[in-house]
């Protein structure tokens, strides 16, 4: 039971990427992520997604604004969710191994008008019109932008993402969630 007991009490009026921002002031050089070899501090992951955060509200990104993204697994994907988070918007999760046929659905569906992904999935993504970001291939436009936090203007009642569900028809269903959920 005590191994088990981890529950804790989080900020109600605060979203997730404003509670990590927190935890960056806390503890700037304490290791958030480890991926294989590699790890990001809490503020060189936070600066990255800023960075990405303010590239992306460049781009038109807000709140409310929902941005696709697939990814590997991999450091550079908690730095995708993030800054699409600190722009405001909300992801939109493509798993890469999904095939051309649902990934296009998908991205119709949810009508988004960025997609977020890798220079090495390019191929095997559905020919859409959709602005896609590369984000190891444009990774030296968007580390031109500040490192700072942007401003996001989304409160706990905005969506932070959309997941696709099978649906009970066998036809992806678009769940929302709201930043007070996650």
């Amino acid at each position: 039971m005590e191994w088990n007991d981890t529950a804790a009490d989080y900020s109600d009026d605060k979203c997730i990427h404003e509670l990590i921002e927190a935890q960056v002031e806390k503890s700037p050089q304490a290791v958030a992520l480890t991926f294989q070899d590699q790890s990001l501090t809490y503020d060189e992951l936070n600066r990255r997604a800023n960075q990405l955060g303010n590239y992306l509200s460049a781009q038109g990104v807000g709140p409310e604004t929902l941005v696709a993204i697939c990814v590997d697994r991999s450091i550079e994907m908690l730095v995708g969710l993030l800054g699409i988070l600190k722009a405001g918007g909300a992801y939109v999760p493509l798993d890469p191994a999904y095939p051309k046929s649902r990934l296009s659905f998908m991205l119709e569906d949810c009508q988004s008008q960025i997609l977020v992904t890798q220079d090495h999935l390019v191929e095997k993504l559905p020919d859409h019109p959709v602005q896609r970001i590369c984000l190891d291939a444009d990774w030296e436009v968007i580390a031109r932008e500040p490192d700072k936090n942007p401003d996001s203007y989304v409160n706990p009642n905005n969506l932070a993402y959309v997941v696709y569900t099978s649906g009970t028809t066998g036809k992806p269903k678009g769940v929302q969630i709201e930043h007070r959920g996650l």
